[in-house]
Protein backbone atom coordinates (compact mmCIF):
# COMPACT_ATOMS: atom_id res chain seq x y z
CA UNK A 1 0.00 0.00 0.00
CA UNK A 2 1.22 3.59 -0.96
CA UNK A 3 -0.10 5.11 2.24
CA UNK A 4 2.28 5.10 4.85
CA UNK A 5 3.48 7.21 7.74
CA UNK A 6 6.39 8.24 4.97
CA UNK A 7 3.95 10.07 2.92
CA UNK A 8 3.28 13.25 5.75
CA UNK A 9 6.97 12.63 7.19
CA UNK A 10 8.17 13.46 3.56
CA UNK A 11 5.99 16.42 3.26
CA UNK A 12 7.48 17.68 6.92
CA UNK A 13 3.63 17.81 8.06
CA UNK A 14 3.89 16.93 11.70
CA UNK A 15 1.30 15.35 13.92
CA UNK A 16 -1.97 17.53 13.72
CA UNK A 17 -5.55 17.25 13.03
CA UNK A 18 -6.24 16.90 9.21
CA UNK A 19 -9.38 15.99 6.82
CA UNK A 20 -10.57 14.18 4.47
CA UNK A 21 -12.91 13.79 1.64
CA UNK A 22 -15.03 10.98 2.03
CA UNK A 23 -17.55 10.38 -0.03
CA UNK A 24 -18.18 6.49 0.52
CA UNK A 25 -16.05 5.02 -2.32
CA UNK A 26 -13.86 2.68 -2.35
CA UNK A 27 -10.91 5.26 -3.07
CA UNK A 28 -11.76 7.27 -0.05
CA UNK A 29 -13.17 5.09 2.48
CA UNK A 30 -9.82 3.24 2.20
CA UNK A 31 -7.81 6.23 2.12
CA UNK A 32 -8.77 7.40 5.74
CA UNK A 33 -8.96 3.86 7.34
CA UNK A 34 -5.07 3.72 6.02
CA UNK A 35 -4.20 7.02 7.06
CA UNK A 36 -5.57 6.15 10.45
CA UNK A 37 -4.01 2.76 10.89
CA UNK A 38 -0.92 4.31 10.06
CA UNK A 39 -0.82 7.23 11.32
CA UNK A 40 -1.98 6.88 15.17
CA UNK A 41 -0.42 10.42 16.23
CA UNK A 42 -2.72 12.31 13.97
CA UNK A 43 -6.34 12.98 14.18
CA UNK A 44 -8.07 12.20 10.73
CA UNK A 45 -11.34 13.74 10.29
CA UNK A 46 -14.09 12.72 7.55
CA UNK A 47 -16.31 15.10 5.80
CA UNK A 48 -18.86 13.88 3.21
CA UNK A 49 -20.77 16.23 1.23
CA UNK A 50 -24.12 15.70 0.49
CA UNK A 51 -24.71 17.17 -3.07
CA UNK A 52 -28.57 16.32 -3.03
CA UNK A 53 -28.17 14.99 -6.61
CA UNK A 54 -29.32 11.63 -6.25
CA UNK A 55 -32.08 10.08 -3.98
CA UNK A 56 -30.03 8.23 -1.94
CA UNK A 57 -27.45 10.83 -1.41
CA UNK A 58 -28.06 11.05 2.11
CA UNK A 59 -28.33 7.49 2.60
CA UNK A 60 -24.94 7.19 1.58
CA UNK A 61 -23.91 10.49 3.38
CA UNK A 62 -25.11 8.72 6.78
CA UNK A 63 -23.97 4.74 5.68
CA UNK A 64 -20.03 6.55 5.71
CA UNK A 65 -21.32 8.66 9.60
CA UNK A 66 -21.47 4.61 10.66
CA UNK A 67 -18.27 3.34 8.90
CA UNK A 68 -16.42 6.32 10.96
CA UNK A 69 -18.41 5.75 13.88
CA UNK A 70 -17.25 2.31 14.28
CA UNK A 71 -13.70 3.39 13.79
CA UNK A 72 -13.46 6.26 16.48
CA UNK A 73 -13.27 8.68 13.37
CA UNK A 74 -14.51 12.29 13.68
CA UNK A 75 -17.00 12.66 10.71
CA UNK A 76 -19.37 15.54 9.08
CA UNK A 77 -21.96 15.32 6.33
CA UNK A 78 -21.71 19.02 3.98
CA UNK A 79 -24.80 19.57 2.16
CA UNK A 80 -24.84 21.84 -0.99
CA UNK A 81 -28.14 23.26 -0.88
CA UNK A 82 -30.04 25.97 -2.51
CA UNK A 83 -30.73 25.13 -6.68
CA UNK A 84 -28.84 22.85 -8.80
CA UNK A 85 -27.55 23.70 -12.07
CA UNK A 86 -29.09 22.27 -15.11
CA UNK A 87 -26.23 22.34 -17.34
CA UNK A 88 -21.87 21.31 -16.49
CA UNK A 89 -23.45 19.79 -13.43
CA UNK A 90 -20.30 17.34 -13.14
CA UNK A 91 -17.83 20.58 -13.00
CA UNK A 92 -20.32 22.65 -10.84
CA UNK A 93 -20.68 19.60 -8.04
CA UNK A 94 -17.15 19.43 -8.55
CA UNK A 95 -16.41 22.87 -7.43
CA UNK A 96 -19.06 23.34 -4.87
CA UNK A 97 -17.43 19.93 -3.20
CA UNK A 98 -14.25 21.63 -2.66
CA UNK A 99 -15.86 24.69 -1.52
CA UNK A 100 -17.68 22.98 1.37
CA UNK A 101 -14.73 21.60 2.45
CA UNK A 102 -13.33 24.30 2.16
CA UNK A 103 -15.31 26.35 3.89
CA UNK A 104 -15.27 24.19 6.91
CA UNK A 105 -11.51 23.78 7.35
CA UNK A 106 -10.92 27.49 7.28
CA UNK A 107 -13.56 27.40 9.73
CA UNK A 108 -12.19 24.56 12.11
CA UNK A 109 -7.84 25.99 11.64
CA UNK A 110 -7.45 22.70 9.47
CA UNK A 111 -4.43 23.08 6.77
CA UNK A 112 -4.45 19.76 5.09
CA UNK A 113 -7.30 18.29 3.08
CA UNK A 114 -7.00 14.60 1.91
CA UNK A 115 -8.16 13.38 -1.45
CA UNK A 116 -8.28 9.86 -2.23
CA UNK A 117 -7.56 10.39 -5.87
CA UNK A 118 -5.64 7.18 -7.47
CA UNK A 119 -3.35 6.12 -9.93
CA UNK A 120 -6.37 5.71 -12.55
CA UNK A 121 -7.12 9.07 -11.51
CA UNK A 122 -3.74 10.47 -12.74
CA UNK A 123 -3.21 8.75 -15.84
CA UNK A 124 -7.32 9.53 -16.89
CA UNK A 125 -6.39 13.67 -16.14
CA UNK A 126 -2.91 13.19 -17.87
CA UNK A 127 -4.64 11.68 -21.21
CA UNK A 128 -7.63 14.06 -21.09
CA UNK A 129 -5.17 17.07 -21.04
CA UNK A 130 -3.18 15.68 -23.48
CA UNK A 131 -6.62 15.55 -25.47
CA UNK A 132 -6.74 19.16 -25.04
CA UNK A 133 -3.59 19.88 -26.42
CA UNK A 134 -2.31 21.08 -22.76
CA UNK A 135 1.27 21.86 -22.13
CA UNK A 136 3.77 21.08 -19.25
CA UNK A 137 1.52 22.62 -16.24
CA UNK A 138 -1.59 20.82 -17.51
CA UNK A 139 0.57 17.85 -18.24
CA UNK A 140 2.25 18.00 -14.80
CA UNK A 141 -1.37 16.38 -14.03
CA UNK A 142 -2.02 16.30 -10.04
CA UNK A 143 0.71 16.71 -7.41
CA UNK A 144 0.81 15.24 -4.36
CA UNK A 145 0.43 18.83 -2.49
CA UNK A 146 -1.39 21.47 -3.76
CA UNK A 147 -2.15 24.92 -2.46
CA UNK A 148 -5.68 25.68 -2.40
CA UNK A 149 -7.09 29.14 -1.20
CA UNK A 150 -5.41 28.78 2.10
CA UNK A 151 -4.75 25.40 2.91
CA UNK A 152 -3.32 22.75 0.87
CA UNK A 153 -4.49 19.47 -0.54
CA UNK A 154 -2.59 16.02 -0.42
CA UNK A 155 -2.98 13.08 -2.28
CA UNK A 156 -1.12 10.29 -1.15
CA UNK A 157 -2.60 7.78 -3.07
CA UNK A 158 -1.77 8.92 -6.64
CA UNK A 159 0.52 5.56 -7.86
CA UNK A 160 -1.84 3.03 -5.76
CA UNK A 161 -4.14 1.06 -8.27
CA UNK A 162 -7.68 1.44 -7.29
CA UNK A 163 -7.86 -3.03 -7.05
CA UNK A 164 -5.42 -2.45 -4.09
CA UNK A 165 -7.92 -0.20 -2.40
CA UNK A 166 -10.93 -2.72 -3.22
CA UNK A 167 -8.77 -5.33 -1.90
CA UNK A 168 -8.39 -3.39 1.82
CA UNK A 169 -11.79 -2.97 2.11
CA UNK A 170 -12.46 -6.60 1.63
CA UNK A 171 -9.82 -8.07 4.08
CA UNK A 172 -11.71 -5.96 6.52
CA UNK A 173 -15.39 -6.69 5.62
CA UNK A 174 -16.48 -3.27 4.63
CA UNK A 175 -18.34 -2.47 1.44
CA UNK A 176 -17.84 0.91 -0.74
CA UNK A 177 -20.57 3.14 -2.35
CA UNK A 178 -20.83 2.46 -6.31
CA UNK A 179 -21.14 5.97 -7.88
CA UNK A 180 -23.75 5.49 -11.03
CA UNK A 181 -21.77 8.74 -13.17
CA UNK A 182 -18.55 6.36 -12.95
CA UNK A 183 -20.28 3.73 -15.81
CA UNK A 184 -21.63 7.30 -18.06
CA UNK A 185 -19.53 7.58 -21.22
CA UNK A 186 -20.90 10.83 -21.69
CA UNK A 187 -17.62 11.99 -19.53
CA UNK A 188 -14.61 12.36 -21.76
CA UNK A 189 -13.04 11.39 -17.92
CA UNK A 190 -15.24 7.43 -18.19
CA UNK A 191 -14.41 7.18 -21.56
CA UNK A 192 -10.54 7.59 -20.86
CA UNK A 193 -10.67 5.18 -17.55
CA UNK A 194 -12.22 2.30 -20.16
CA UNK A 195 -9.20 2.98 -22.23
CA UNK A 196 -6.95 2.30 -19.94
CA UNK A 197 -6.87 -1.57 -20.11
CA UNK A 198 -6.79 -1.49 -23.70
CA UNK A 199 -3.92 0.88 -23.93
CA UNK A 200 -2.01 -0.67 -21.73
CA UNK A 201 -3.07 -4.41 -22.93
CA UNK A 202 -2.00 -3.02 -26.91
CA UNK A 203 0.81 -0.61 -26.24
CA UNK A 204 2.64 -2.17 -22.65
CA UNK A 205 1.52 1.75 -21.63
CA UNK A 206 0.69 0.86 -18.29
CA UNK A 207 -0.83 3.77 -15.76
CA UNK A 208 2.26 3.15 -14.02
CA UNK A 209 4.92 4.22 -17.28
CA UNK A 210 2.23 7.15 -17.69
CA UNK A 211 3.04 8.44 -13.76
CA UNK A 212 6.42 8.20 -14.56
CA UNK A 213 6.47 10.67 -17.76
CA UNK A 214 3.97 12.68 -15.37
CA UNK A 215 6.96 12.90 -12.57
CA UNK A 216 9.11 14.32 -15.18
CA UNK A 217 6.88 16.90 -16.55
CA UNK A 218 6.89 17.53 -12.66
CA UNK A 219 10.36 18.38 -12.57
CA UNK A 220 10.27 21.09 -15.19
CA UNK A 221 7.04 23.01 -14.13
CA UNK A 222 8.56 23.37 -10.68
CA UNK A 223 11.80 24.46 -12.42
CA UNK A 224 9.75 26.69 -14.36
CA UNK A 225 7.56 27.85 -11.35
CA UNK A 226 11.07 28.07 -9.15
CA UNK A 227 12.31 31.01 -11.74
CA UNK A 228 8.92 32.47 -12.28
CA UNK A 229 9.01 33.22 -8.56
CA UNK A 230 12.12 34.14 -8.39
CA UNK A 231 11.27 36.85 -10.94
CA UNK A 232 8.18 37.94 -9.28
CA UNK A 233 10.08 38.40 -5.57
CA UNK A 234 12.83 40.71 -7.47
CA UNK A 235 11.25 42.04 -10.55
CA UNK A 236 7.57 42.47 -9.44
CA UNK A 237 6.39 45.24 -7.76
CA UNK A 238 2.89 44.78 -6.02
CA UNK A 239 0.58 47.90 -5.39
CA UNK A 240 -1.42 45.88 -2.22
CA UNK A 241 -3.64 42.84 -3.24
CA UNK A 242 -5.06 44.69 -6.51
CA UNK A 243 -2.17 45.50 -8.63
CA UNK A 244 1.45 44.84 -9.76
CA UNK A 245 4.21 46.32 -12.46
CA UNK A 246 7.85 45.53 -14.27
CA UNK A 247 9.52 46.62 -16.18
CA UNK A 248 8.44 46.04 -19.72
CA UNK A 249 11.60 46.10 -21.73
CA UNK A 250 13.33 43.34 -19.40
CA UNK A 251 9.76 41.39 -20.00
CA UNK A 252 10.44 41.64 -23.80
CA UNK A 253 14.21 39.77 -23.13
CA UNK A 254 12.69 36.98 -21.44
CA UNK A 255 12.13 33.30 -23.09
CA UNK A 256 8.53 33.45 -24.33
CA UNK A 257 7.73 30.94 -21.58
CA UNK A 258 8.75 32.78 -18.92
CA UNK A 259 6.81 35.47 -20.53
CA UNK A 260 3.79 33.22 -20.52
CA UNK A 261 4.05 31.47 -17.33
CA UNK A 262 4.78 34.95 -15.61
CA UNK A 263 1.89 36.71 -16.97
CA UNK A 264 -0.34 33.47 -16.10
CA UNK A 265 0.39 33.11 -12.52
CA UNK A 266 0.08 37.18 -11.87
CA UNK A 267 -3.40 36.92 -13.17
CA UNK A 268 -4.46 34.05 -11.28
CA UNK A 269 -2.99 35.62 -8.17
CA UNK A 270 -4.72 39.09 -8.75
CA UNK A 271 -7.73 37.72 -10.34
CA UNK A 272 -8.05 34.96 -7.02
CA UNK A 273 -9.56 32.23 -9.56
CA UNK A 274 -9.26 28.78 -9.35
CA UNK A 275 -8.36 27.93 -12.49
CA UNK A 276 -5.70 29.78 -14.89
CA UNK A 277 -6.55 31.93 -17.15
CA UNK A 278 -7.45 30.07 -20.72
CA UNK A 279 -3.80 28.90 -22.39
CA UNK A 280 -4.79 29.93 -25.81
CA UNK A 281 -6.59 33.40 -25.01
CA UNK A 282 -3.61 34.38 -23.05
CA UNK A 283 -0.77 32.97 -26.15
CA UNK A 284 -2.72 35.43 -28.65
CA UNK A 285 -2.85 38.21 -26.44
CA UNK A 286 0.83 38.10 -25.21
CA UNK A 287 1.76 38.00 -28.75
CA UNK A 288 -0.29 41.20 -29.67
CA UNK A 289 1.26 42.75 -26.65
CA UNK A 290 5.15 41.49 -27.85
CA UNK A 291 4.63 42.74 -31.15
CA UNK A 292 3.12 46.01 -30.03
CA UNK A 293 -0.39 45.87 -31.82
CA UNK A 294 -2.26 45.93 -28.42
CA UNK A 295 -0.98 48.13 -25.34
CA UNK A 296 -4.11 46.49 -22.93
CA UNK A 297 -6.35 43.67 -22.68
CA UNK A 298 -8.99 42.13 -19.61
CA UNK A 299 -8.46 38.32 -18.72
CA UNK A 300 -8.95 36.45 -16.14
CA UNK A 301 -10.82 39.33 -13.92
CA UNK A 302 -7.72 41.46 -14.60
CA UNK A 303 -7.08 44.14 -16.56
CA UNK A 304 -3.27 44.34 -18.33
CA UNK A 305 -2.07 47.48 -19.85
CA UNK A 306 1.25 48.50 -20.76
CA UNK A 307 1.95 52.58 -20.16
CA UNK A 308 5.12 54.45 -19.60
CA UNK A 309 7.26 51.45 -20.58
CA UNK A 310 6.05 49.56 -17.20
CA UNK A 311 3.71 46.52 -18.03
CA UNK A 312 0.87 47.42 -15.04
CA UNK A 313 -1.49 44.43 -14.54
CA UNK A 314 -4.87 45.49 -12.09
CA UNK A 315 -7.53 43.15 -10.63
CA UNK A 316 -11.00 44.11 -12.09
CA UNK A 317 -13.93 45.18 -8.88
CA UNK A 318 -17.34 44.21 -9.05
CA UNK A 319 -17.64 47.49 -7.08
CA UNK A 320 -19.16 50.25 -9.55
CA UNK A 321 -16.48 52.54 -8.69
CA UNK A 322 -16.85 56.23 -8.46
CA UNK A 323 -14.79 58.54 -10.39
CA UNK A 324 -11.76 59.48 -8.84
CA UNK A 325 -11.32 63.17 -7.50
CA UNK A 326 -7.88 64.60 -7.28
CA UNK A 327 -8.16 66.10 -4.17
CA UNK A 328 -8.91 62.15 -3.25
CA UNK A 329 -5.99 61.05 -4.48
CA UNK A 330 -3.73 63.46 -3.04
CA UNK A 331 -5.11 62.74 0.56
CA UNK A 332 -4.69 59.51 -0.07
CA UNK A 333 -0.69 60.09 -1.47
CA UNK A 334 -0.10 61.72 1.76
CA UNK A 335 -1.51 59.18 3.50
CA UNK A 336 0.48 56.09 1.44
CA UNK A 337 4.06 57.88 1.41
CA UNK A 338 4.87 54.52 -0.85
CA UNK A 339 2.90 56.15 -3.80
CA UNK A 340 3.82 59.69 -3.62
CA UNK A 341 5.35 60.94 -6.80
CA UNK A 342 4.63 57.90 -8.71
CA UNK A 343 2.83 57.83 -12.51
CA UNK A 344 -0.06 54.89 -11.65
CA UNK A 345 -2.54 54.50 -14.11
CA UNK A 346 -5.82 55.63 -13.25
CA UNK A 347 -7.40 52.58 -12.90
CA UNK A 348 -4.93 51.59 -10.38
CA UNK A 349 -5.18 54.61 -8.57
CA UNK A 350 -8.95 54.45 -8.69
CA UNK A 351 -8.89 50.57 -7.53
CA UNK A 352 -6.14 51.63 -4.70
CA UNK A 353 -8.36 54.45 -3.11
CA UNK A 354 -11.74 52.62 -2.93
CA UNK A 355 -10.46 49.38 -1.55
CA UNK A 356 -8.95 50.91 1.44
CA UNK A 357 -12.65 52.91 1.33
CA UNK A 358 -14.29 49.65 1.19
CA UNK A 359 -12.04 48.27 4.47
CA UNK A 360 -12.96 50.98 6.47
Amino acid sequence: MQVTPEFLHRHQIEPQRIAVGVSGGADSLSCILMLQEQNPSYQFIALTVDHGLRPTSRQEAEYVASIMQQNGIEHHILEWKGRKPKTGIEEKARQARYNLMYDWCSRQQVKYLVLAHHLYDQAETFLMRLERGSGTYGLSSMQEVTPFKEIYLLRPLLKTRPEELKSYLNQKGITWVEDESNQCTDFLRVRMRKFLPELEQKSGITPERLSLAIENIQQTRNFIAAVVTEKMMTKVHFWSSVGCSFDYQEFLSWHDELKFYMLRELIQRLGQQEYTPDSSSLKMQLQKLVAGKSTSFTLGHVYIEKSDNRLWLIKETRLNLAALKEQDWQLYENNHPVVRGIKLPYKLRQTLFYEKSEQK
